[in-house]
């Protein structure tokens, strides 16, 4: 009798087979000390005979209640924990937490729309820390059902009952506004992330509108950041793009395209900055000295371009610990903290321009 698909061995054929209990055969596997070595010997060869390769490890790790592991879950494909610069950011941070206590880490998807539910239901994980996005509330609902412990990171609504950690998208976008204010510039544009209005600039009204929580935060903050120079919402040219790099140049080109041009960019992501000075230094302009960039989220890429890239820094480190440290000691989240965000000065910023006209054809 060798295990088959369809009819496995047990431990308990195994028991039945070398005539000891059951428990005694688990001993044998699990606490071979214990027992007396003709025993162990005769349920050992038992287990040969029949095929029975062990006690499943699956099955050992779920009744001890613990496997010290922690999932990363997205509504995102597999990809995503690769290609977006804030993910492998985020990831690499919480790769690092998990190495700290010895634990393993599991990422999971949930694009599958026919399953969406198993790869939750299926990670064998001690908890969940959720890259929410615009999935949030569907990716939380799915994780509900688990009853794991989790952690939601980027969530765009309702956060009021679930555990989770915020960061403060207004006042670092204030800051940023400031540091250009404070460097004399006037003529300031912002590059958005999100919706897409066909080629035109988006009014105010329209960005207030945007269901993304994050984009309306930020908004909010950069003309909260202008307004201590009498710059009013409605001065301050709204390029939206969808974050890659064909509606970012697109958006470059209708902003250079009018007659009074930005002398600097705040950009709603570092992605986005980076293909916005991309674009400058193709068409001739330089950074800083006629164009000023600020990005947001402190990816590292930032760091390791010509100029360096201003920023508004995320603290990853400082995010990946309370949520892998909630998980790991079943301790939940309370009150949704929010933490700060400080501006990281490099070399992408410059006082702005004497008076002249910048109009390049």
């Amino acid at each position: 009798m060798f295990m088959t698909q369809d009819n496995p061995v047990r431990l308990r054929d195994v028991a039945r087979a070398a005539g000891v209990s059951q428990g005694t055969a688990s001993n044998v596997f699990n606490r071979p000390d214990i027992v007396r070595p003709e025993v162990r010997e005769r349920v050992e060869a038992a287990a040969r005979e029949l095929g029975y390769a062990g006690p499943s490890l699956t099955g050992r790790l779920l009744r001890a209640g613990k496997v010290n592991a922690i999932g990363v879950a997205t509504a995102e494909p597999l990809t995503y924990f690769f290609e977006d610069q804030w993910a492998r950011a985020m990831m690499a941070a919480i790769s690092a937490e998990c190495d700290k206590h010895g634990a393993g880490l599991s990422i999971v998807s949930t694009v599958n729309r026919e399953r969406p539910a198993w790869n939750i239901q299926s990670a064998l994980v001690d908890g969940l820390i959720l890259l929410c996005a615009e999935e949030g509330p569907a990716l939380i609902g799915q994780t509900e059902k688990r009853e794991l412990p989790f952690v939601a990171l980027g969530l765009e609504e309702g956060v009021a009952d679930t555990p989770g950690v915020g960061i403060d998208n207004r006042g670092g976008a204030k800051a940023a506004a400031l540091h250009l204010v404070g460097l004399g510039h006037k003529k300031i544009a912002i590059l958005g992330i999100g919706e897409i209005w066909n080629g035109r600039f988006a009014t105010p009204d329209e960005v207030m509108a945007t269901p993304y929580l994050t984009v309306r935060d930020r908004a909010e903050g950069y003309w909260a950041g202008l307004a201590s120079a009498g710059i009013g919402p409605e001065d301050v040219p709204y390029a939206d793009t969808d974050g890659e790099r064909q509606t970012v140049w697109a958006a470059m080109e209708r902003l250079y395209a009018a007659a009074e041009t930005p002398t600097a960019i705040l950009a709603m992501s570092d992605r986005v900055a980076l293909f916005a000075i991309d674009w400058l230094q193709s068409n001739g302009r330089r950074v800083p000295e006629d164009v000023s960039v600020i990005g947001f989220d402190g990816v590292p890429e930032g760091g390791e371009t010509t100029p360096g890239l201003t920023t508004v820094q995320q603290p990853y480190q400082e995010i990946a610990a309370r949520a892998v440290t909630s998980i790991l000691s079943g301790e939940e989240i309370k009150g949704w903290p929010v933490l700060p965000l400080p501006l990281v000065v490099r070399g992408s910023t410059g006082p702005a321009p004497q008076e002249r006209v910048m109009t390049f054809r």
